[in-house]
This record gives structure tokens, sequence and C-alpha cells, in this order.
């Protein structure tokens, strides 16, 4: 489904980290973005298993092992956010969409769509502009906000993508 089904549980999962951090605490929102995290590839296969697809890449796809090679990178990028955050708690937002936006520039060799520049371009260059404003006023640019334009970015693209693609 050409990453479509991951991208809106990704989506969700900052969707529910925002909501989080907005009504409980920051914590809260950040623990709901590593937990929920752990579970977007099981949850976009069972996506792509109710939209009456496998979920897995084509057989002919030599870049298959790009996707595990990134998802070690990321993990990577991860605890560096998850130090970032514990060092000031407000740059985790802003350092996690840069990693997760890192990983998307991968994508358009693996699924060799060139949208995926677009996306993973989008999702850093927010991380860098909202980690530049909170460096300069917390209080203009709440992590929730952070959290939420990245839900929005990855939603309304998985959507994007639904609808344009042929399986």
């Amino acid at each position: 489904m050409n990453g479509a089904a991951g991208v809106l549980v990704s989506g969700l999962v900052w969707a529910v980290a925002a909501l989080l951090a907005a009504t409980s605490s920051l914590f809260h929102g950040q623990v709901a973005l590593l937990i929920g995290g752990m579970f977007i590839f099981p949850l976009s296969i069972v996506l792509c298993k109710l939209c009456k697809h496998s979920g897995q890449h084509a057989k002919t796809n030599g870049l298959a092992a790009l996707a595990i090679e990134s998802t070690i990178i990321m993990l990577i990028g991860i605890v560096l956010a998850i130090a970032v955050g514990w060092y000031r708690a407000d740059w985790f937002f802003p350092a996690m969409l840069v990693v997760i936006g890192s990983r998307y520039l991968l994508f358009q060799s693996l699924y060799g769509l060139r949208r995926y520049w677009l996306l993973g371009g989008l999702l850093c260059g927010l991380g860098i502009a909202a980690g530049a404003l909170v460096l300069l006023s917390a209080n203009l640019f709440p992590p929730s906000l952070v959290a939420a334009l990245g839900a929005l970015a990855e939603i309304l693209f998985a959507l994007l993508t639904f609808r344009s693609s042929e399986y």
C-alpha cells in the first residue's frame, strides 16, 4: 500500500501523544509516542490486511533490507531524542520529528515514491523550526502543538497516499 498504512498509524500515535501532552502532561505524551511507536508496524500490517493487502514488500524489491537497516538507524535517533528530552523536555517532540522525518527520506528508495521526500522534508523542517521556536520562547509554541503538527502532516499524507495509489 506504498507505506500509507504505516504513515497513518504513525500519525494516529502522534495524535494520541499530542492529546496527552495537552491534557495530561508532557511526560505522558512522550511515553505515549514511544510506546505507541512500538506498535506502528504490527498495527499497520493489521490495517493492510483489513484492506485486503499483505503489507509485505514486493518480492522483487531489492531494497527491502533498507527498511530494517533504517529502523536500526531510527532507533539510535530515538535514543538521542530521549537524551535531548531529558536535557530539555520541550525539545523531545521536535527531535523526534527530525528522527522520523529522516527515516521517511529513505522511503523514496523503498517505495519509489518521491512524495516521501516531501513528507520527510516537511517533518524535518517542522522539527527544526519547532526546536528553534521553543528555544526562543517555549510559551509561544507548546510541545503538544509540535506533536499535533506531526500528526496532521502524517495523517494528511497517508490519506493522500491511500487515495492516489494503485496497489
